[in-house]
């Protein structure tokens, strides 16, 4: 698992990780069970204070994604995935609803619309 950190990013570096963790969970790169890297280490290796890493494991564990076992560290947790994709969808969702009603309200077409997405979605 290779975690980026930007300092150009406007989250946190606490959101960078959870982002990026989720996603290698989300995407099958850390599988159920998967054990993660300590926080120290983790802290070490990105040269960041350790209470950034753990901030970032707790809320990846409050959202279901990792869970802590004592004195043996940080697993993948052993959730439904599918469950965990499907809350993010609706997540999506709600946020598109959000985009289309301002875009409606700002006249901007489906196609003008459209176009603004891709070239978010590229990176342009």
């Amino acid at each position: 698992m290779n975690i980026i950190i930007s300092n150009r990013s406007n989250d946190p570096i606490y959101t960078q990780i959870e982002k990026q963790i989720k996603s290698a969970i989300l995407s099958g790169e850390l599988k159920e069970g998967d054990m993660l890297p300590s926080m120290r280490n983790l802290a070490k290796e990105l040269r960041i204070s350790i209470i950034t890493t753990k901030r970032a494991y707790e809320e990846l564990e409050k959202s279901g994604f990792i869970q802590t076992v004592a004195g043996k560290g940080c697993f993948v947790a052993p959730e439904n995935i599918e469950l965990l994709k499907e809350n993010n969808l609706k997540q999506l969702e709600d946020l598109i609803e959000e985009v289309v009603n301002l875009a409606q309200i700002c006249n901007i077409g489906f196609n003008e619309l459209k176009d603004m997405v891709e070239l978010i979605y590229k990176g342009e």
